[in-house]
């Protein structure tokens, strides 16, 4: 596929330039694989003692395969000994109450998913991010930074605030999550972000109506210090994997290619056929030891989304029933809430990848894309993001891998990558389908979903009618 860039810092740290760089002409590739719980299990009982974590800030982390935006892997936790102090501080200050997708911003920032951004976005960044999906280095080169990532606060906060130059950030319980400094507050011209974020004002956006139309008139932006680590106690925290980690665990494996995808959907046969496809070819063009990274997104999703926790079991079951290979994938929870914006957003998809130290990353037909909210038809063109990915700017590093189409052969009874010289021959199944074809109890072709995972997706849609049913006590 032939690219079109703007100057920026050099590659870095690449392996075998010349199987990428062919890999990248004849992409046609794939999607991605995941490991069982008790290997991520294993993952999270390894994590890095408090001292390990104070020596590690003070060097630039790296993997060998590619570099973080900025040369250097941002992380925002405090250290444990500064936590009685922290607190201290932050009970004399003014404070902000985060709202649940808030504070999944913060954890994507406190991990450095962003880097090199260090807190909410203040206004100079948050123009840069909205107009040109990029913000600039010190040293003049480009990172690609196409989502804006802020906070939004009302007239009485902002009235609270003052002129005080730090603010503690409270979490939905209450509890004291962060300290904001030297803060910055700014208009938050929500018809001018929503126009430009999305390419679209009609009613029913989903992110819009949950985390911006009732916002604040007031954006406060600044560095950020969280006291400690986010979790969410919901059995999943072990999944939750940071860039750090990650890169750990492909440097400990002998990665010399890791490939990246991100779903928000159940995984079916297709999506195995094109991840294991992708390492295939990777094997052909030179690579000895390709890991895949299967991210599910864990952050906010719509209504009609299948929840993070089903889908997470129904992943296990994909590799209990053998349809991937666990020694060669990596399965973990991405933080960041979902904007359903399009070739927009999936820029950010792209390169928070590279900061976790992926150095490959699939992308597919309508990439964080959905319908229009008021009209019959696709918000966005569905070849577009895979387009804007080979052009953007900040992630020339990055190889980008569109994947070819894979469909329901009828006459094979199986997935397989579509061949249009017998189109008769193949049944798409959209998402929606397949979430009618589990809420009506009704199995779907011979071969399109392992058993085990879909009897996941049939409990999970079952246990919601039965909700439905249940008389509510008076």
């Amino acid at each position: 596929m032939a690219t079109t860039h703007l100057p920026t810092p050099p590659r870095l740290h690449h392996p075998s330039p010349s199987p990428a760089a062919r890999l990248r002409a004849t992409a046609s590739l794939a999607h991605p694989l995941l490991p069982s719980r008790p290997r991520l299990a294993a993952l999270h009982s390894h994590s890095p003692s408090p001292r390990h974590r104070r020596r590690r800030r003070a060097m630039s982390v790296r993997s060998s395969l590619i570099d973080p935006d900025g040369g250097a892997l941002v992380e925002l936790v405090a250290s444990p000994d500064r936590l009685p102090a922290l607190r201290a501080e932050a009970d004399a200050l003014p404070r902000v109450r985060l709202a649940p997708v808030d504070l999944q911003w913060a954890h994507v920032l406190a991990e450095g998913w962003a880097s090199p951004l260090r807190g909410f976005m203040r206004e100079a960044e948050y123009l840069q991010s909205l107009h040109f999906n990029c913000m600039r280095l010190p040293d003049g080169g480009l990172v690609n930074m196409s989502l804006p990532i802020v906070l939004a606060i009302g007239d009485a906060e902002k009235e609270r605030i003052g002129d005080k130059p730090d603010v503690a950030l409270e979490g939905p319980d209450g509890g004291v999550v962060a300290i904001l400094r030297r803060v910055e507050i700014y208009p938050h011209n929500k018809e001018e972000r929503i126009a430009r974020t999305w390419g679209a004002t009609a009613p029913g956006l989903p992110y819009v109506d949950e985390a911006i139309a009732s916002a604040g008139n007031w954006l406060i932006g600044g560095d950020l210090e969280v006291l400690e680590p986010i979790k969410y106690n919901d059995g999943l925290d072990h999944y939750r994997l940071s860039p750090w980690q990650l890169r750990n665990e492909f440097d400990k494996r002998g990665a010399d290619a890791v490939f990246a995808f991100q779903l928000r959907n159940p995984v079916h046969n297709g999506h195995a056929l094109l991840m294991n496809d992708t390492r295939r070819r990777l094997l052909e063009m030179g690579y000895k030891n390709p890991i895949l990274l299967l991210h599910p997104l864990g952050g906010f999703t719509k209504a009609d989304d299948v929840p993070l926790p089903v889908r997470m079991e129904q992943h296990s079951k994909v590799l209990e029933d053998g349809v991937l290979d666990p020694e060669t994938t990596i399965v973990s929870i991405f933080p960041s809430p979902m904007h359903y914006a399009g070739p927009t957003e999936v820029q950010w998809h792209a390169k928070a990848r590279i900061n976790a130290g992926a150095n490959f990353y699939i992308v597919g037909r309508d990439p964080a894309g959905m319908g229009h909210p008021t009209e019959k038809r696709d918000l966005y063109n569905p070849d577009h993001g895979k387009k804007v990915l080979s052009m953007a700017s900040g992630l020339e590093k990055l190889n980008i891998l569109p994947f070819k189409v894979a469909a329901y052969d009828t006459v094979a009874k199986k997935m397989a990558f579509f061949d249009p010289s017998r189109s008769q021959d193949f049944l798409f199944i959209s998402g929606t389908k397949m979430r009618t074809f589990a809420k009506n109890g009704e199995n779907p072709p011979d071969g399109f979903m392992c058993p085990g995972g879909w009897k996941v997706l049939v409990d999970y849609y079952n246990s919601l009618q039965a909700e439905e049913v249940t008389p509510v006590p008076v």
